[in-house]
């Protein structure tokens, strides 16, 4: 799958890691397809008639939505740092 985005994966990861060997944390996870969500709501405001890649969008979406959850129930401190660092909605 070839990527023609501007999401730097590597700085989401390094500011979001909960420690040096951390690329898969809930956080981690949330901030990089927040990243590509981002991106891509941007693409199809500009593309309307693109609906395979507003399929992935509502699949993303779907995908936080479930880390957000899971994050919510295990660990409330860490979920609402998340909210509020990336400035999502309750």
């Amino acid at each position: 799958m070839s990527k023609h985005n501007t999401i730097d994966k590597a700085a989401i990861i390094k500011e979001y890691q909960l420690s040096d060997k951390d690329t898969g944390s809930c956080e981690v996870q949330i901030a990089i397809l927040s990243a590509r969500i981002a991106h891509l709501t941007n693409h199809l405001a500009s593309n309307k008639k693109d609906f395979h890649s507003r399929r992935g969008l509502i699949a993303m979406t779907s995908l936080r939505r479930k880390l957000l959850n899971y994050l919510k129930a295990n660990s409330l401190d860490r979920y609402n740092n998340i909210i509020q660092r990336l400035k999502l909605r309750k």
